[in-house]
């Protein structure tokens, strides 16, 4: 588990004070239109004053929420994350109601007639307007922060929004004296038929996207690739034999397992820590990183001999060595597979030449590595030692007496074994 960052922590402070600010402003909505209603009589308002109070009801369980989500015990290691999940999938649930809702107040036959001022109408406008600002910039926060409850917040109250509007739709027609049906059905019925299949849409969205997370659904393919980019950017990965990951709340939990090209428990663990630290700082909101790494089980073993211009005779600087030898052993007796000659592409070079070769080398697998001097205390040195190649040092200066170093004599070649091959 990684320490949280003080720009994550600033992040749910402000999710959290969103959620109460969305508390207090229902609440004040349903003050609000529970005035309107006492006053026009209107049962539409009555209806948007019943919803607005669930409005509040929930939201001070969004704000709950959020504060419980933040917290770890013992008891969750892992965090109440999902708790932001669960209310997403509850908000879901909400909005199907506020469907129901307005269904309800638009095709129920009408009561009395409703006393309808220009107050009155002005304040179910005030009831549209400020949850329709306020819902944008709920979502707005929501998308950065990658928090699904104030998202489903936002969804929620862009729904509202439009209950509020049947609402004054209806409030509109009525004072202005238009009153008209067609076989039956009203402009109210047209409208809410176009409300509901919005709210319908955004609440089965919401419930399906908060259940694949409860139901620990796979990180999208997308983000997923991104984390394996990172890690086969670290030169000690062999293979990447399983990169996994789930949501809890706005929070990623990762998991992978790498053959890393060392057999030591130490260089192996710095390794992994490379690794995390490189996924942390590329991919925001992720809580834990878990790597299993185990060292390489291979087969062959590709060996890199410096050599001068006459590919016999080793070359005394690592980094100047106009070519390079690279041999591929069978692991298991050292017989020799294959061979090539590659010439060094850094040879110009002005700068650093040494560690752009070794990098070139891990491009190219090398296992094992021969030098007439130790490579030390020095950046090639440190390249191929954090990548778990090994390095020997000889004082053979033919490549003929390498060889017999590393293959049982007498050296034989495999009649698989391919001609040296000039690259």
């Amino acid at each position: 588990m990684v320490k949280i960052d003080d720009s994550t922590q600033k992040e749910t402070h402000l999710i959290q004070r969103i959620g109460f600010y969305s508390f207090l402003l229902n609440l004040s909505l349903t003050c609000l239109k529970a005035y309107l209603a006492q006053v026009s009589g209107s049962l539409a308002i009555v209806a948007g004053t019943v919803d607005s109070a669930t409005d509040s009801i929930a939201s001070l369980a969004v704000w709950g929420g959020l504060k419980l989500a933040s917290r770890k015990s013992r008891a969750f290691p892992y965090g109440l994350y999902k708790i932001e999940n669960v209310i997403q999938v509850g908000m879901a649930l909400l909005i199907i109601l506020v469907g129901y809702e307005i269904a309800r107040e638009t095709f129920q036959a009408p009561g009395e007639v409703p006393w309808i001022t220009p107050g009155i109408i002005g304040g179910m406008t005030i009831g549209v307007v400020l949850p329709l600002i306020f819902g944008r910039y709920t979502i707005a926060i929501g998308r950065r922060t990658a928090s699904p409850a104030l998202v489903a917040d936002g969804r929620h109250r862009q729904a509202d929004v439009l209950s509020s509007v049947v609402v004054l739709a209806a409030i509109v027609t009525d004072y202005a004296g238009l009153r008209f049906s067609f076989h039956g059905v009203t402009l109210d019925h047209i409208a809410a038929g176009l409300v509901l299949v919005f709210i319908g849409y955004t609440g089965l969205e919401l419930l399906v996207t908060g259940m694949r997370v409860l139901l620990d659904a796979s990180l999208d393919a997308a983000l997923l690739d991104r984390v394996r980019r990172i890690i086969e950017a670290e030169p000690a990965v062999v293979e990447i034999r399983t990169l996994v990951g789930r949501n809890a709340g706005r929070f990623r939990f990762l998991e992978t397992e790498l053959v890393l090209r060392t057999h030591n428990l130490e260089k192996a663990h710095a390794i992994s820590k490379r690794i995390e630290s490189a996924v942390l700082k590329e991919v925001r909101n992720v809580d834990r990183v878990l790597i299993h790494y185990e060292p390489p089980r291979r087969d062959k073993t590709a060996v890199a001999v410096p050599l001068e211009s006459d590919r016999k005779t080793l070359s005394t600087h690592f980094g100047e060595a106009p070519v390079f030898y690279i041999g591929i052993l069978r692991t298991e007796d050292g017989r020799l597979l294959e061979e090539r000659f590659l010439a060094n592409p850094f040879l110009e070079e002005e700068k650093a030449k040494g560690i752009k070769v070794s990098q070139w080398l891990l491009g190219h697998g090398v296992d094992l590595l021969f030098t007439t001097a130790s490579l030390e205390g020095r950046g090639p040195g440190y390249v191929l030692s954090d990548a778990g190649v090994m390095m020997r040092v000889t004082e053979k200066t033919e490549l003929g007496e390498v060889r017999r170093e590393w293959a049982p004599p007498p050296v034989e070649r495999e009649s698989e074994a391919t001609n040296p091959v000039d690259l």
